[in-house]
């Protein structure tokens, strides 16, 4: 149902404003209106204006701001995962934070470069290792020829293998050896194995036929072939080391500081969140003043929280609803247990207006309803009632997920109980397997009945709406409205009385 809200106004002396609005955030049952429209009574808003804080507020928020800026970076940087809960004061250390957190952004931020460079250089190393593991086997025996040089290429299509061997074979005079193999990727690599007097002739031959040569990067020159491989098999071995150390240290760098961060973060939000709220408020030369709506069932323990907070300095004054504040008063909905898992398929609509009426409970009647009627299977419906439970157990933590779980189990008692009118577990089995009759009805050979039945509820639920809307057109003194819908149900009854 929609909640009666109270029209309020909060006032003080400015001194007591950040305490005021801090205690109210606190309770969480107010909501401030930061248009002072319908608030302040015609004549008497000379002399008040928008509240106007202080220089020192003024650099407490700029300061609260960079930190917050800074600490946001700093957690980025570290790894995610479970973090112990800090019991911290965070006001006591937010100096500390303060000139330490450039400290510790400054050597995350190291950490991750090289992390970059390291995992860079690993996947380079790691498209060498691709080519060099099909070729380590062809060259086992190269130490001892050390005569010899090895050119690595690779070769875009198998036909250009023929076309190779010939024009190496032109320049070697047939003293060449070449070998391929298909790499992990796919890719063809081959190795020629020539004299070391003419294998630049064969390099610049093979860059004339547009066949790439392997690179490889400085720190492999002077290394012979089969060199290269043991190189790039330890080197990827000491990366892979070095990249686990880095590791290591972001872990314990944010199992030491991410709950200190993490609880003095809190604290900054909710400070810069008051401090941007009692821009919300009106003062003028000695009192401020603070506009909103809250749930009129509070009212009175709001009252009682200010008395005891404040004594007779701070005053609540409940002001009259008007008519123009209908479309700004906030809509808050509060249904029993039973209705409240239905508020998912309202949050989907645009919220009631507040003179209107919560469609959450109409949802919930006659939404599991009509699910009921319309699989009207028992199988089925313990099949639903199972998964619910199973949904339930396992997304305890998720709102959302489990007010879905609670809506399937009420649907499916809806549907059993509407499978046992009919007669229906998984089909017609009852009938086939034990020669039960359905209670009410049998659905596969009463088409007409059930047309008719679907139709009923049908216009019952369009003229139980008609009346809703008949009756809150009343309420909201729109007779033109009221009287268009009480014309449509009495159309309504006329058709129906004709066809009966």
């Amino acid at each position: 149902m929609i909640v009666r809200m109270s029209k309020v106004e909060i006032v003080g002396p400015k001194a007591l404003l950040q305490d005021t609005v801090g205690l109210v955030r606190e309770l969480g049952i107010f909501q401030i209106e930061p248009a002072a429209v319908g608030f302040m009574e015609k004549g008497l808003e000379e002399g008040i204006r928008t509240f106007y804080p202080d220089e020192r507020t003024a650099l407490e928020r700029l300061f609260l701001q960079e930190l917050l800026l800074k600490i946001n970076e700093f957690i980025s940087l570290l790894p995610k995962g479970e973090v112990r809960n800090s019991y911290i004061e965070p006001r006591s250390v937010i100096d500390a934070v303060a000139k330490t957190i450039d400290r510790h952004i400054s050597h995350a931020r190291d950490l991750h470069g090289r992390m970059d460079a390291l995992q860079k250089e690993q996947a380079e190393m790691g498209h060498y290792m691709i080519f060099l593991n099909a070729l380590s086997s062809l060259v086992g025996s190269a130490e001892e020829t050390p005569d010899l040089d090895f050119i690595g290429l690779t070769i875009r299509e198998h036909g250009m293998v023929d076309r190779l061997r010939d024009a190496i074979s032109r320049i070697t005079d047939w003293k060449f050896g070449l070998m391929t193999r298909t790499a992990d990727d796919g890719t063809l690599v081959g190795l020629i194995t020539v004299e070391k007097g003419i294998s630049e002739k064969v390099k610049k031959s093979l860059s004339d036929e547009r066949i790439p040569e392997l690179s490889f990067p400085s720190s492999f020159s002077g290394l012979t072939f089969p060199e290269k491989v043991t190189y790039v098999k330890k080197r990827m071995e000491e990366v892979s080391s070095e990249v686990r150390q880095i590791h290591e240290d972001l872990g314990r760098l944010a199992a030491q500081w991410m709950p200190i961060y993490l609880r003095v973060r809190e604290w900054v939000q909710d400070r810069l969140s008051l401090i941007m709220t009692t821009a919300s408020a009106y003062e003028t030369r000695m009192c401020f003043f603070i506009n909103g709506w809250m749930p009129f069932r509070d009212l009175e323990g709001l009252r009682k929280h200010l008395d005891s907070a404040f004594g007779s300095r701070v005053v609540l004054d409940e002001k009259e609803m008007k008519e123009a504040d209908l479309d700004r008063v906030p809509i808050v909905l509060r249904n029993p247990p039973y209705f409240k898992p239905f508020e998912l398929f309202t949050s989907i609509l645009p919220l009631p207006a507040y003179t209107s009426y919560d469609p959450t409970p109409f949802i919930g009647i006659f939404f599991p309803v009509f699910f009921g009627m319309i699989l009207g299977d028992a199988g089925y419906g313990l099949v639903l009632g199972i998964i619910s439970i199973v949904l339930l157990k396992r997304y305890r933590k998720r709102q959302t997920v489990r007010d879905g779980a609670k809506i399937l189990s009420v649907s499916s008692l809806y549907t059993i109980f509407f499978g046992l009118l009919y007669g229906e577990f998984f089909g017609d089995l009852p009938q086939r397997l034990f020669g039960i009759e359905p209670l009410c009805i049998e659905r596969r050979t009463a088409i007409i009945p059930m047309l008719c039945f679907a139709v009923t509820i049908g216009v019952v639920h369009v003229f139980f709406g008609l009346i809703l809307g008949a009756v809150a057109a009343f309420r909201k003194k729109e007779k033109r409205e009221a009287l268009y819908r009480l014309v449509t149900i009495i159309v309504i009854l006329c058709i129906s009385a004709v066809v009966a």
